[in-house]
């Protein structure tokens, strides 16, 4: 019987690496796929990037990632997704931002680019493959047909929040090889075979510089404002703010320290406020994807993460008719529940879904 085929997303990363290791080990024949991203006309600074991000020119050095396939012993190509990035991710995060809200690119990127694109574009060149595989801490499972997306077994790795709009289509051919096992693990595995990346730092965001590189919007002065509507100063552009923030401000005076608590986009106004003002026990989201297909009832309660780093909250969480909105009361004030962001649903281990932030 011939040897079953694995496309997998090689980043360059100790990740993507030793997870095409594991699957060659499995005996699975690899090919390592590398998504072209980088546009060489963005109005970038020369140094105003990161190697570590996922968005920059030194990504896109495919050399040393040919010699890492190499050094695995898998075949290897590149494949061209620039325009289609700049359509999905990267429009989005200008049109995110310019509406005073903050975008999560990753979670776009993975279920249109990283799970769409590449994928179904190295078909297209004539190339089958049986399962698409990437270095995500996640886990796949199958039950009578249907594929559940679960969080990976170590929690201080798990990816899946950033995984929850595949569909169950996109579920059904994916191998994740890393979920159940921790970055030491996966170190250890990557020097035992010798690769130079076993050390390598891991990828920090999805771009490092100023995200006014990637905006490039011209300034538009509005006013900072306190929740009573007291003007206390100036801004040059809502996108410069994001909840939560509170350095560099340029404000001054008060008792306690001051935050963004708000963005008014059709006022074109900053609302600043004490920390307390940060928390809030509801939540409205809408976009929803439904990793199930579709919600497990008009209301159910689960645990809600409103961004990676956030411990899953317990919510109640009633959901519209039609599917695509839900409203969720979470059972303690949460820390800075943010526009743009996305809210994942979990039932203990297992994503039912998840959606923006209004």
């Amino acid at each position: 019987m011939d040897k079953k085929t694995v496309l997998i997303g090689l980043s360059g990363g100790v990740d993507s690496a030793a997870a095409a290791l594991l699957l060659k080990e499995q005996g699975y024949r690899v090919i390592g796929a590398t998504m072209m991203i980088w546009d060489p006309s963005l109005p970038i600074p020369k140094n105003g990037h990161n190697q570590n991000a996922c968005l920059s020119p030194e990504k896109e050095d495919v050399s040393e990632i040919r010699k890492l396939a190499k050094k695995i012993g898998i075949e290897y190509l590149t494949v061209d997704c620039r325009e289609q990035y700049r359509q999905a991710v990267l429009e989005n995060f200008r049109t995110e931002y310019a509406h005073g809200r903050t975008p999560n690119p990753c979670v776009i990127c993975n279920s249109l680019i990283k799970f769409g694109v590449l994928p179904q574009a190295v078909r297209a060149l004539g190339i089958s493959f049986d399962k698409f595989a990437t270095g995500h801490y996640a886990r796949v499972e199958e039950k009578d047909g249907t594929f559940y997306l679960k969080t990976g077994l170590d929690p201080t790795r798990d990816q899946s929040y950033f995984l929850h709009r595949l569909s169950q289509t996109q579920l059904a051919d994916i191998l994740f090889p890393l979920g159940n096992l921790g970055k030491a693990e996966i170190r250890e595995l990557a020097r035992q075979a010798g690769l130079a990346v076993a050390d390598k730092e891991d990828s920090q965001d999805f771009y490092c510089g100023d995200y006014n590189d990637l905006l490039n919007f011209p300034n538009r002065s509005g006013d900072m404002i306190l929740q009573d509507g007291t003007v206390i100063g100036k801004h040059t552009g809502i996108w410069g703010y994001t909840i939560g923030k509170r350095k560099g401000l340029g404000i001054s005076g008060f008792k306690e320290p001051m935050y963004v608590v708000g963005i008014d986009a059709l006022k074109n106004q900053v609302i600043i406020g004490p920390k307390s003002a940060l928390y809030k026990d509801t939540l409205q989201a809408d976009n929803m994807c439904w990793t199930l297909g579709q919600a497990p009832a008009q209301e159910f309660e689960c645990k809600i993460k409103i961004r990676n780093l956030h411990y899953a909250a317990p919510a109640l969480v009633r959901v519209s008719a039609d599917g695509k909105e839900i409203t969720a009361q979470f059972k303690e004030p949460q820390l800075s529940i943010t526009a743009g962001q996305s809210a994942v649903l979990y039932q203990d281990d297992i994503v039912l879904g998840g959606g923006v932030i209004l």
